[in-house]
């Protein structure tokens, strides 16, 4: 029985809207469903820019030794309707939700 734990990484995006007319939970609720299955979204949070514009900002988990880094992450967002743009802010490696 082998006690070694995959290790993961927490990623996070900076979701820049096309608009400030775009519904954000329901954009994060489209990212959430199509992202991987190895990828989890473990939080999400809505920060003031100004004049009353918010952007998402996505913490996603994701396989450390995933084939292609933050790329697919970069993909599946950027293909939900509404998405401007996106930053990653910065990756850490996480002993908190490995397995």
């Amino acid at each position: 029985m082998s006690s070694e734990r995959k290790s993961k990484v927490l990623v996070v995006v900076r979701v820049n809207p096309e608009s400030t007319e775009i519904d954000l939970d329901k954009m994060i609720n489209e990212i959430k469903s199509r992202l991987p299955s190895e990828f989890q979204l473990v939080k999400s949070e809505k920060v003031y820019v100004a004049f009353g514009l918010y952007i998402p900002r996505l913490y996603i988990v994701m396989p450390e030794e995933y084939e292609g880094g933050t790329s697919r992450i970069e993909e599946v967002i950027k293909s939900v309707p509404g998405v401007s743009s996106i930053d990653i802010e910065f990756v850490t490696r996480t002993e908190a939700f490995s397995s």
